[in-house]
């Protein structure tokens, strides 16, 4: 028999050896959470620990899929009421998409009033939400790259125009991990009246270069909400726990852990997520068992608003049950079927709005009274503006405007009742305090506990990051 082997190991030895071990592990966590070590942790969705304490243990993105107007909704400008069918001084017809069919700039349609003890200016589409602003941090100058919706689209989501890079969801739950070890970590829900799915599709909420179990669970809108949510015919609850072990049996192999090996532990992992979910995600989804004031609230009982009531209610179980991030997207592929006014303003963002306006006030006052609110982020926004020039056609419209939009945010250590940058005074153009998307990423993460700067993976011989190589805190949003 070898002298090394354990049997044989005096008292003395045992105990040195025993003790470099102990050593090791300490030393390997601290590494871990350092983002140190060269490879993924054996289960890629564990709780981690972010780099400082922070309010947000998870996001709730409200996506206005199209590019809401900024100058229609929560940037009043009397600006744009002096100058109505005069020319805009100076504009580049190129700022659009459309390039000949600028007109004159064009006031707002809309009725607007000042609302709660900050006096925010909301414009008549959001009676509901009007009432929440104390609670809202407004940024208002912010400013992307492109003037089309697929590149925008990568930009508001991952940083980058080009697609494959990971989006915010995957970063926050490759930091983070997940509390939930029976749901997703991160789950996205799209329009579900037939309208389709974002341009980009599902690289809106691809992982990118990040490990394939960071990108985001789809919901189907309708049917069942996840492939094999229900077993097999046949296969019973030990039949398929004794697949998994025999998996998990045959990916234990001795000597040192490489990548590709990491790789295999997070499909296992995935794997065994499925099996979990088959108990605990239909009891999640099953919004039936929500109170009936709880419904009203959301506007569940309103049939222009009842799609976007349930996933606005099913993101608040999701969170609730720790689910790290949920992204709903309201609008779907083409023009009128999204927040993309380019004809017919009024009745584009009046129907938009409708569908989404008592859902969202009611999930805010959801979280609040269940105390979820200060630890839940929710996020409010699209992926550009409009411009305050018409667009022409039968009915006046808005083309897309990279150069200036509005974001909110709420709970999950926001500042509430804050209005931070500007644009000028027909809304034209970000001008004060101007906020990139790089800017907006660094503070969605602060807030989640984390330095931009030193979230990183390697890829490709280097380190990188969301914010790629910008991005500024918003500190003034920050409570």
């Amino acid at each position: 028999m070898s002298i090394n082997t354990p049997q044989t190991l005096s008292r003395r030895e045992a105990l040195r050896r025993a003790g470099g071990g102990a050593g090791l592990l300490a030393l390997a966590g601290l590494l871990g959470d350092e983002r140190l070590l060269g490879a993924t942790p054996v289960d890629p969705l564990a709780p981690r620990i972010a780099h400082f304490p922070a309010r947000a243990k998870s996001v709730i993105w409200l996506f206005m899929n199209g590019g809401p107007s900024q100058v229609d909704t929560w940037d009043y400008k009397p600006g744009l009421i002096r100058g109505n069918g005069k020319e805009l001084a100076g504009f580049d017809n190129k700022t659009g998409f459309f390039t000949e069919a600028v007109g004159p700039l064009m006031q707002s349609p809309f009725t607007w009033a000042q609302h709660g003890k900050s006096g925010a200016w909301v414009s008549d589409l959001f009676p509901h939400m009007a009432r929440h602003v104390d609670k809202m941090a407004f940024i208002h100058s912010c400013h992307t790259e492109s003037n089309n919706h697929s590149p925008a689209l990568f930009m508001i989501n991952t940083g980058s125009t080009r697609m494959g890079s990971p989006c915010v969801g995957s970063w926050a739950t490759y930091g983070l991990g997940s509390v939930s070890r029976n749901l997703p970590a991160f789950v996205v829900m799209s329009d579900p009246l037939d309208r389709g799915l974002p341009k980009g599709q599902a690289t809106n909420w691809g992982a990118g270069f990040l490990p394939g179990v960071h990108q985001g669970t789809w919901l189907r809108p309708k049917g069942e909400p996840i492939d094999n949510l229900r077993r097999a015919a046949g296969m019973d609850v030990s039949a398929q726990r004794a697949q998994f072990d025999l998996l998990a049996a045959l990916n234990q192999k001795p000597g040192a852990k490489t990548a590709a090996d990491a790789e295999w532990s997070a499909r296992i992992e995935s794997f065994e997520l499925a099996y979990r979910m088959q108990t605990a995600a239909p009891e999640a989804f099953d919004i039936s068992k929500e109170s009936e004031s709880v419904r009203r609230l959301y506007g569940f009982d309103q049939k222009h608003c009842s799609h976007f009531a349930a996933q606005c209610m099913t993101a608040r179980r999701m969170v609730e049950r720790g689910v790290r991030f949920v992204q709903i997207y309201s609008g779907g592929m083409d023009n009128q079927r999204s927040w993309d006014g380019h004809e017919d303003i009024v009745g584009n963002h009046r129907g938009f709005a409708r569908e989404t306006d008592q859902p969202i006030a009611g999930l805010l006052a959801d979280l609040e009274q269940r105390g979820l609110l200060d630890e839940t982020l929710v996020i409010w926004g699209g992926e550009f503006g409009r411009l305050p020039v018409s667009q022409k056609g039968s009915k006046p419209g808005r083309d897309h405007n990279p150069l200036a939009f509005t974001y909110w945010m709420a709970g999950g250590g926001s500042k509430g009742g804050v209005h931070y940058g500007e644009t000028d005074e027909v809304g034209h153009k970000a001008v004060v305090d101007r906020v990139s998307v790089n800017d907006l990423h660094a503070t969605f993460l602060h807030l989640l506990g984390f330095d931009h700067e030193r979230l990183t993976f390697f890829h490709n011989g280097r380190n990188y990051r969301l914010t790629d190589v910008g991005g500024d805190v918003v500190k003034a949003v920050i409570a």
